[in-house]
């Protein structure tokens, strides 16, 4: 398989994931964001060499050929939007904000987000179990849509 339908075939599975779609319409990236900055981070850890911005540019999604240029100036967006949202979770920490129970919902979303992220890491072997698992793995998915579908609909959210 080539590196290019390799990288499409995760890149449309991960952005059409129910998860990452409520988690990234609620931060601060755009898609083609997400995209670009997934681009630059995995495309090297599938193709096991070093690619130049030319041949990451060449892997998104879009049919449009995409310059090195307009890449790296959407790669460079990407990145500072980041930047900016681990600053905004400075600020709050240093402000006390973190110590109010107003968090407590997103706490609770992480904590779920890191069971379902184990889930998939411990999928056992045995087709008996694997069935089972599976169940518990959609009934996470389930209640983490739910909940952050909830948290990201109230115009009065917790903070």
């Amino acid at each position: 398989m080539k590196l290019k339908d390799g990288v499409t075939a995760w890149l449309n599975g991960a952005l059409n994931d129910p998860i990452v779609k409520i988690l990234a319409k609620n931060s601060q990236l755009t898609k083609v964001q997400l995209e670009t900055l997934l681009i630059d981070v995995l495309s090297e850890n599938i193709s096991d060499k070093q690619l130049k911005y030319d041949d990451k540019a060449a892997l998104r999604l879009t049919k449009a050929k995409i310059s090195r240029g307009s890449f790296n100036r959407t790669l460079k967006q990407s990145r500072e939007n980041v930047i900016k949202s681990i600053y905004t979770v400075l600020l709050l920490g240093y402000l006390g904000i973190f110590e109010s129970t107003t968090l407590d919902p997103y706490l609770e979303i992480a904590n779920k987000l890191h069971e379902y992220v184990e889930a998939h890491q411990n999928m056992p072997d045995k087709e008996g179990e694997l069935k089972d698992h599976q169940k518990v793995i959609e009934i996470i998915r389930n209640e983490l849509e739910t909940s952050l579908k909830r948290l990201s609909s109230t115009s009065e959210g917790p903070l």
